[in-house]
């Protein structure tokens, strides 16, 4: 599977479904595809994680700012992993990675396969025949390349004689490159952070660092209200 240049989008002829977090690329991704598409479906998937209420309420600020006429009700998945990880921080927020930390420390196992086989069922499901997620071609993860991507894809389909393609718009792109693309946005709404603290941005994690980095490389204003300084 090739990436998807990210300014050629498919003629705009039906739905498509973005996968979203709160974060910056899938947020990026989500207004841009609501430029090109007739409806655009947000699919949220709620694992358990320690952020994932903070996140939630920062995606939906997000698309409420938004107000894209193209962009539908964001739909919720249910994907638990307690019965999976266990203690480990990214359920507890004991230990959460903090900045300068190696990537492989934020890994967490089998993300993506959890993120997506859901999504692509509920595409055939509901008869959307693409599906947008928001890897960056810096992503170091065996669940972000494009075999894995294309293998996962072919097996959901196959499961139950569908077709749902993957869309991968960002795939060359790093973050800097995406908060250019965003620039404009109301970026403010979008949520980074591993460990949230007064329901925003902790400034200490690995995520804010890599957040805070961004925004300066890209020469674009960041309007993050961080708990700490670096």
């Amino acid at each position: 599977m090739t990436p998807d240049p990210p300014a050629a989008w498919p003629p705009p002829a039906a739905p498509l479904a973005v996968l979203v977090s709160g974060g910056l690329d899938s947020a990026v991704l989500l207004a841009e595809a609501a430029r090109a598409y007739p409806a655009v479906v947000p699919l949220y998937v709620r694992t358990g994680l320690a952020w994932e209420g903070v996140e939630r309420q920062h995606l939906d600020r997000f698309v409420r700012a938004l107000a894209a006429p193209a962009v539908r009700p964001v739909v919720t998945l249910e994907q638990p992993v307690a019965d999976l990880y266990g203690d480990h921080w990214s359920l507890t927020g004991v230990g959460v990675p903090a900045a300068g930390t190696p990537d492989e420390d934020v890994f967490l196992p089998g993300r993506n396969v959890l993120l997506l086989a859901k999504p692509l069922l509920w595409c055939h499901l509901h008869r959307v025949p693409e599906v947008a997620l928001a890897p960056l071609a810096a992503n170091p993860f065996p669940d972000a390349t494009p075999e894995f991507f294309a293998a996962l894809a072919g097996a959901v389909n196959r499961s139950v004689g569908g077709s749902v393609r993957v869309l991968r718009p960002y795939a060359g792109l790093h973050k800097p490159d995406v908060i250019r693309r965003g620039a404009g946005l109301p970026l403010g709404h979008t949520l980074s952070c591993i460990r949230p603290a007064g329901g925003g941005h902790c400034g200490r994690c690995s995520k804010c660092h890599e957040r805070r980095v961004a925004f300066a490389e890209a020469g674009v204003p960041d309007p993050t209200a961080y708990d700490s300084a670096p």
